[in-house]
């Protein structure tokens, strides 16, 4: 069946098309990375990564986003950042697993770099979309990629250190800048998707009053928003300390209070338990009626 045309309210990701407002769309992590915060690393194994990215498929998911570089933050929670690799081993860990997903996946690829080179190499291999959890800072030539390729972009807000004036009105701004760099580069305004960035460059506490604004930060952009609060560490800090892998049900409460403050996608490792989250907090927020009822 051919794929619907996109209109002023959707974007067309891949073969698919993104209609906001009318669900939250969930988006599956796919970590090719020994390093991984949340302990679901897959390294270079191409067959796993593709079995997960299927997985993920047949759980509901409607993208899923390969990430080559870990993004792993210091601190007491982590000990050491993760280590940065270089833009060769970057591509070597993502472009092969991408060509792979891309002969067997009917929902779309993202591409998580910060790099001009790694993405245009990830775009050649099948993937359709780029989140940059840079915003363009640490690469603005990922702009004219995304552009030229004619694919969305993801502009999340990072920054080294917790120093703000004022948390929301910072990040707002930081973002602002970021959507500004890529139109004056080529991208089409309705081809950005922005993202707050929860838990890269702000603590627990940063953290948590973001989320407790997500709506704001949704109104003053205007822009379809991501959230990605996925086992991060403000959750097992809330919880006493539990590991990455223990904070399923942390990580629902999230996700459903992201859908209420408006989120459009969540971006997470447990797909499955998500998807039913989303379905149950989009029927509460969007409305609902009972499949077949007239």
């Amino acid at each position: 069946m051919a794929t619907p045309p996109a209109t002023d309210h959707s974007l067309r990701i891949g073969n698919g098309v993104f209609r906001w407002g009318e669900r939250t769309y969930v988006m599956g992590v796919v970590n090719m990375t020994p390093d991984s915060f949340s302990g679901d690393g897959l390294g270079l194994d191409v067959d796993a990564a593709v079995q997960q990215a299927l997985r993920f498929q047949d759980e509901g998911a409607d993208i899923v986003d390969v990430g080559g570089q870990s993004t792993r933050p210091p601190g007491r929670v982590y000990g050491e950042g993760a280590a940065e690799v270089s833009p060769e081993d970057e591509a070597s860990r993502v472009v092969p697993v991408i060509q792979r997903m891309a002969g067997v996946l009917r929902i779309p690829i993202s591409v998580d770099t910060f790099r001009a080179e790694v993405a245009r190499q990830a775009l050649d291999a099948g993937a359709a979309m780029i989140n940059d959890v840079w915003g363009l800072r640490r690469d603005p030539d990922l702009a004219r990629v995304s552009a030229k390729a004619g694919v969305p972009i993801i502009l999340m807000y990072n920054q080294e250190g917790y120093a703000y004036r004022d948390l929301l009105a910072d990040i707002i701004a930081g973002v602002r800048l970021s959507v500004w760099n890529a139109e004056r580069a080529g991208v089409l305004s309705d081809k950005i998707i922005v993202d707050p960035g929860i838990g890269f460059g702000k603590d627990a506490a940063q953290s948590l009053e973001l989320l407790r604004r997500l709506d704001e930060f949704k109104a003053a952009l205007g822009k379809p928003m991501l959230v990605g609060t996925s086992r991060k560490s403000h959750i097992g800090l809330v919880l006493g300390g539990l590991p990455p892998q223990e904070r399923v049900e942390g990580t629902a409460a999230t996700v459903a209070l992201a859908i209420a403050k408006g989120v459009d996608i969540v971006r997470v490792h447990d797909v499955k338990e998500m998807v039913r989250v989303a379905r149950v907090a989009d029927a509460i927020v969007r409305g609902w009626r009972k499949e077949g009822a007239q």
